[in-house]
């Protein structure tokens, strides 16, 4: 029976996998083939790839969050294993299990996961009061705290507008500024309250302080670079005719995942207009899985935050 989209993890949040059955379809095309699941959270999508496979297929899992490490735990089935570590080094992880050039099928589902977001001493959130982390793994690197008390306003102002798209991030910069010469940020909330104080044009439906949080999040764990990273590494771990389905949730990701996809179905478009050429010569290495998808309206009502999700797959030809 594939698992629900929603549940309970075992240290008590609610976690909903958003495009989960979607996002199985499309990825298990072989029942006995193996899989590589680059994002485990809390397991929703690894549990519905398990139940469509086959005794003889498996499951490869990887994550840097200890807590989703844990989780994995629960599962109990030969065929799933898990490491710790980025799904960056994708292509390393599965080599070290003789899966590199084997793989069926790469699910990387690139958000963070609700229970992040809904723990506190995560850090994650502007609506729930805990310390300034944001680390995915908070056992290495810097976390927002520590970026917002060594950098200086020119630096914060470029990640408020780089990641965070926002209008107004010299202002917002300016003002987290002065405000640590008085104290230093270490609360969620009270970052949250110096920018929402600072900001001048609030959006509709939309706390000041979410394109803030969002580029700290994206700064701290390096989360484009490990995206673009993730792409190349699933390409290369990836057999012949196996599936790539990526999950995105904000257009900085998208706009790559899209990107990534589009050059490898044009192959090499450098060459001179003209130029005879064999079509095997493009080095078209992806062929495209259809039409991005998005979340229906049943599952936006059912779980707000898969309303900016966007799916998009493809297959690998050689």
């Amino acid at each position: 029976m594939t698992p629900s989209a929603s549940e309970t993890t075992a240290s008590g949040f609610r976690h909903a996998s958003v495009l989960l059955e979607g996002a199985v379809e499309a990825l298990v095309h072989d029942p006995e083939g193996y899989y590589l699941d680059g994002t485990f959270g809390r397991g929703g999508h690894s549990r519905a790839i398990l139940a469509r496979l086959a005794p003889a297929g498996r499951l490869l899992a990887i994550d840097r969050d200890p807590q989703a490490i844990a989780e994995a735990s629960a599962i109990d089935d030969p065929r799933f294993t898990i490491e710790q570590g980025e799904f960056a080094r994708l292509d390393a992880i599965a080599e070290c299990h003789g899966l590199h050039g084997r793989l069926a099928g790469i699910l990387l589902d690139v958000g963070v996961s609700s229970p992040q977001l809904d723990d506190p001493e995560r850090g994650f959130s502007f609506l729930r009061d805990g310390p300034l982390d944001m680390r995915m793994d908070p056992t290495r690197g810097e976390s927002a705290a520590d970026f917002i008390a060594r950098c200086g306003e020119v630096e914060i102002a470029r990640v408020f507008k780089a990641y965070g798209e926002e209008r107004f991030a010299r202002r917002l910069a300016r003002a987290v500024v002065a405000r640590r010469t008085e104290w230093p940020f270490e609360r969620t909330a009270d970052l949250a309250e110096v920018v929402k104080a600072a900001h001048p044009a609030w959006e509709k439906g939309k706390h000041p302080a979410t394109r803030v949080f969002q580029a700290l999040r994206i700064q701290v764990n390096g989360e484009l670079e490990q995206l673009d990273a993730g792409l190349v590494a699933a390409l290369d771990a990836l057999a012949p005719g196996g599936h790539l389905v990526v999950i995105s949730f904000h257009s900085l990701e998208d706009r790559r995942v899209k990107r990534f996809i589009r050059d490898h179905v044009r192959g090499d478009s450098d060459l001179p207009r003209g130029m005879p050429i064999r079509d095997d010569q493009l080095q078209r290495r992806l062929e495209s899985l259809g039409k991005a998808q998005r979340a229906s309206a049943g599952e936006v009502q059912d779980n707000p935050r898969a309303r900016s999700a966007v799916m998009r797959m493809a297959r690998k030809r050689f």
